[in-house]
């Protein structure tokens, strides 16, 4: 426990911020969560959780909440038109490689597992954002889009990708965010058929690929992802669901049915495939964590775990520095930056398996997929990224 509770103002409800949140709370902190939409979000896609993130889930508490939420994925299958079986791969291997220790689950399910452990606990101010910070060597006034004045010792921003806090004291976008080259949508459904339970059914085409994914309740989870020139948010619902089409009618297998099943959803989770570098993740009392400091994007398939891990980290070293906030911010970067380095540069790689350019491209993903059903073989190429060959540090919360 800190002897000098801090007031600390955290944008973003999602994953991260309820997160650092968890852990600024068992330190003694005094936490506020401050989020743009009017009431907590769900959806978003089927993420793998594993490794240093699961590592903080369980000194979190929460790792029997998550796997009853997840799903224990047997099979990967990639389709062709006809939706004959082209590749297969078990997932067992990588479940073995991270010592039982993994699980998939949708990311508004993981999210959800994590706020629950502060909604009754902390200040959340939702339907709200910050409009301005001005910051001073001893405390930061916020304004807040409300009306609110606020001041605080330190903010966060866990806002994500696209960050807010970030832009507001870092500057742009264009000035952090490396674009990947494609874009990615997803849906939740009900009542679609067929369904493959526990197995993720994928379908590509050229520059493109959909999924399928099995859930709960008569659900379904889709996930599309195409490569694109275009990165601007096509804004209003029926816009995404029309480049959808777009790109999508003509792809073959389920793809029009799926099209038609997406017009029934309530909402269409709709971005690009970015990374964010940035020289320093702080600035004076405003720092950041998760995908606003560092995203390794959908491709990394571990982002929402880092990010979590992001926020033990913080804390732990705001503990140590008895709430020295440069210093703390200092070690945070330092112990944090060759992890997400080696992820971000992983992700690079795998942008193919998702949006082969090619049919030759997607002949050898799927030669690719095949192979991987050989232990050895898995173990040398997943084996590092799965283990993450990084020590979660011990801290005293």
């Amino acid at each position: 426990m800190t002897s000098t509770p801090l007031r600390v103002a955290i944008s973003g409800a999602g994953v991260a911020g309820p997160a650092l949140a968890h852990w600024l709370l068992r330190a003694g902190h005094e936490p506020t969560l401050i989020e743009h939409s009017p009431a907590f979000r769900t959806g978003g896609y089927v993420i793998d959780f594993w490794g240093v993130g699961y590592r903080v889930a369980q000194r979190m508490g929460i790792e029997q909440a998550v796997r009853d939420a997840g799903y224990q994925v047997q099979r990967l299958e990639a389709v062709d038109d006809a939706g004959r079986v082209r590749a297969s791969m078990r997932t067992d291997a990588f479940e073995r490689l991270a010592g039982g220790c993994f699980t998939s689950l949708p990311r508004g399910d993981l999210a959800a597992a994590v706020y629950a452990t502060v909604a009754h606990r902390c200040e959340t101010l939702f339907d709200d954002s910050i409009t301005a910070i001005d910051a001073h060597d001893d405390a930061v006034g916020l304004t807040l889009r409300s009306g609110r004045q606020r001041a605080f010792d330190l903010v966060i921003g866990a806002d994500g990708l696209h960050s807010n806090v970030r832009r507001q004291v870092f500057g742009p976008d264009a000035d952090y965010e490396h674009y990947l080259g494609c874009r990615v949508a997803a849906c939740v459904v009900e009542g679609y058929r067929p369904r493959d339970e526990l197995v993720y059914v994928t379908h590509s085409a050229p520059g493109k690929q959909a999924a399928r994914f099995t859930l709960r309740d008569n659900r379904s989870l889709f996930l599309f992802v195409f490569r694109s020139e275009e990165t601007a948010d096509p804004g209003s619902l029926q816009a995404r669901r029309q480049v959808l089409r777009d790109e999508f009618d003509d792809a073959g297998w389920e793809c029009p049915r799926m099209l038609d099943a997406m017009d029934r959803a309530e909402d269409l989770y709709f971005d690009v495939v970015s990374q964010v570098r940035m020289p320093a993740w702080s600035r004076g009392r405003v720092a950041l964590v998760g995908d606003a400091a560092a995203c390794i994007s959908l491709m990394g398939g571990e982002g929402t775990g880092l990010a979590m891990t992001e926020a033990y980290v913080m804390t732990g070293e705001l503990l140590r520095a008895n709430g020295d906030h440069r210093r703390a911010f200092q070690a945070y970067e330092a112990r944090l930056r060759p992890l997400i380095a080696r992820k971000q540069r992983a992700a690079q790689g795998v942008v193919n398996f998702f949006a082969a350019r090619t049919h030759a491209g997607i002949w050898l993903r799927n030669m690719g997929i095949r192979a991987m059903n050989l232990p050895w073989l898995t173990r040398l190429i997943a084996g590092r990224s799965v283990r993450d060959d990084f020590e979660l540090p011990e801290y005293d919360l």
